[in-house]
């Protein structure tokens, strides 16, 4: 049986919506975080830091050592949760592609795992984007694809056209 689920896409593709859908169409309790709660959870001097977090004019993203260090062992600390006896949704943005898939599956080694693409068209994401006002403009487009450079999943979904309930339980069929 699934334990975790992890939702990776670019800003605005709608995870966190996903992820609450996913919430409401499973049978049993899932707890769900995400990347941003990690981000909101820094101190706010970490916040446009070259060892914390910076986010560019144009929406690029970057991350530092100190960043690194928190991210590492809040992953570890979900990891730690599940093995508890949770199951958890994680709704993130890779980032680095592949390499941020390595740094999950490190933490999540002998756990039943579903990986799962959250894809979105660039300009659609941007229309979100722009929608939400509480995001860089540029930072939907720059991630839409990059994030799902290199990266292996189990299952993909596609919240261009679909909407989030849909999506959900098409998830929802794969995790029993």
């Amino acid at each position: 049986m699934t334990q975790v689920i992890v939702l990776n896409g670019g800003s605005s593709s709608g995870k966190s919506g996903l992820a609450r859908c996913l919430q409401a169409v499973l049978p049993d309790p899932w707890l769900a975080f995400g990347v941003d709660t990690l981000i909101q959870g820094m101190p706010a001097s970490m916040s446009g830091s070259e060892t914390g977090i910076e986010v560019a004019a144009d929406g690029g993203v970057a991350v530092g050592s100190s960043f690194r260090a928190l991210e590492e062992a809040w992953i570890e600390g979900i990891a730690a949760m599940v093995r508890a006896g949770a199951r958890v949704i994680v709704d993130e943005v890779f980032l680095g592609g592949a390499a941020s898939q390595r740094r999950w599956q490190k933490a999540l080694g002998g756990l039943r795992v579903l990986w799962v693409g959250v894809r979105c068209e660039g300009a659609v994401a941007a229309g979100r984007e722009v929608a939400r006002g509480d995001r860089v403009t540029g930072m939907a487009e720059a991630q839409a694809d990059l994030v799902h450079q290199g990266v292996r999943y189990d299952l993909e979904v596609d919240t261009t056209h679909a909407e989030a309930l849909e999506c959900a339980r098409t998830i929802a069929a794969h995790v029993y």
